[in-house]
């Protein structure tokens, strides 16, 4: 039987809505281009691009990479992760997984799912 601290993290898939009935949600990341993000996105997402993640896996670049508040999270920090469709936040979870973060979540079905339940989206830098 395996201990706790054995078992390795892995990615949880939450739909919109389950993502919007927590009563405490993870940080969301939105990783969608800039241009993506700004022309709709979920309430308090946070962008930061799935090829800024990727390249962040590289020890050298994290720093020039990756924003300061990103750099500063804990990796027991809870994290969702979208993107339109959800074919490219599984990646980011994998990745973040990678970069040492335990607690990941998916939002499957990404905004066009977020949308279709006429949850809240934004538009505009926040």
């Amino acid at each position: 039987m395996a201990s706790i601290s054995s078992v390795k993290p892995s990615l949880v898939n939450l739909s919109p809505l389950e993502f919007t009935q927590l009563s405490h949600p993870p940080l969301l990341i939105d990783i969608r281009s800039q241009l993506e993000y700004v022309t709709g996105h979920a309430p308090n997402a946070i962008n930061l691009s799935l090829p800024r993640l990727l390249m962040a896996r590289i020890p050298g670049l994290r720093n020039w990479i990756l924003p300061q508040w990103f750099r500063d999270l804990s990796p027991d920090q809870p994290i969702a992760v979208i993107c339109l469709t959800s074919h490219r936040s599984p990646i980011a979870g994998d990745c973040l997984i990678q970069l040492g973060f335990t607690d990941i979540f998916n939002i499957t079905g990404g905004i066009v799912e977020w949308q279709q339940w006429k949850l809240e989206i934004v538009k505009g830098k926040p």
